[in-house]
């Protein structure tokens, strides 16, 4: 992902219409400062540029909330188009990533980072769109709030991939472990493709199985290369965009852990029950947030591929949280 030329299809898209002049004019610069963004010559800080969209009637109160797992209250959206506020989103996104294990992945100094993340100097817009997507793996989705993805040429194909990934994933849930096996070692050792493999890998059926490949080989997230199967981009597919099957496909894939412990399956299998202050359960909340955040960004960076497997984290309160017509 080139994030310059990114940064300059973002600026072209807000403008619309309007010519460079007049959309400078409009952002309230007397010289054509958006012809020098557009041609990648000087950037606006991340905090400008939002500026500008708002001065271009995007609301980004309204809009950014869409992206976050749990949709903050109003008072705590980060103010984009702000300095402040663009320290707060980013520190916030990064989680219990470290300044040095974001300024790695992010390829930028780790001092630059330090002072982005403190409020104590403004990355540029392009340097702000990286952090985004090495802090969080879900640029696309971020910029989905304020643009249609569909329409920024450098991201268009990477969107439409992630649209079919997203389609598979609520339509046949089991075609993204599918995506999983022919990932793995042991599949890519197969001479060629050798049906019922992968059926037997996760224990689903080979009708499963035929159905999902077929699936994917539809949706174009694999392609037969010599025989075998092979997947296309790696993509993180956030299936949060539509609330409703979003909460199908959990339950699908609770009932499948479910499944498996009660046929005496190995693996993590526990709970904890109890009784909390409402204060401590919101840490409780933002430190599986943080470690869900930290294992996407372990599984982006592991290599080999060796084995699957299937996390799943329920957190929720019981009682009158659940059930309004109770007391408190």
């Amino acid at each position: 992902m080139d994030f310059e030329i990114l940064a300059s299809e973002l600026i072209r898209a807000l403008r619309g219409r309007r010519s460079q002049t007049a959309f400078s004019r409009r952002l309230g610069y007397r010289s054509n400062v958006v012809y020098a963004w557009e041609s990648g010559r000087a950037w606006p800080t991340a905090a400008g540029f939002f500026a500008a969209a708002e001065r271009a009637g995007r609301s980004l109160k309204q809009a950014l909330p869409a992206f976050y797992r749990t949709a903050p209250e109003a008072s705590d959206v980060p103010v984009l188009s702000t300095p402040e506020g663009i320290a707060h989103f980013l520190d916030d996104l990064r989680g219990r990533n470290s300044v040095v294990e974001l300024a790695r992945a992010a390829k930028r100094s780790r001092f630059a980072v330090a002072r982005w993340l403190k409020g104590q100097a403004e990355p540029r817009l392009p340097d702000f769109l990286r952090l985004v997507e090495c802090a969080s793996l879900r640029l696309l989705d971020f910029l989905a709030c304020f643009v249609d993805p569909s329409t920024l040429r450098s991201v268009a194909a990477n969107w439409r991939a992630l649209e079919n990934a997203r389609r598979a994933a609520h339509d046949m849930p089991w075609s993204q472990a599918v995506l999983r096996v022919i990932e793995l070692e042991a599949y890519r050792a197969l001479p060629r493709h050798r049906p019922g493999f992968i059926a037997d890998w996760l224990q689903i059926s080979r009708e499963e199985e035929a159905r999902c490949v077929s699936l994917l080989l539809e949706a174009g997230q694999i392609k037969k290369t010599r025989g075998r199967l092979v997947p296309g981009a790696t993509l993180t597919v956030d299936t949060r965009r539509d609330a409703g099957r979003s909460r199908q496909a959990k339950a699908w894939w609770a009932e499948v852990a479910l499944d498996r412990l009660r046929a005496g399956a190995e693996g993590t299998f526990s709970y904890n029950l109890f009784s909390v202050s409402r204060s401590d359960l919101a840490r409780i909340e933002e430190l599986h947030r943080s470690f869900f955040r930290e294992l996407r960004r372990i599984v982006a960076a592991s290599e080999p591929s060796e084995c699957i497997a299937l996390a799943n984290v329920h957190l929720f309160e019981l009682g009158p949280a659940l059930h309004p017509t109770v007391s408190r």
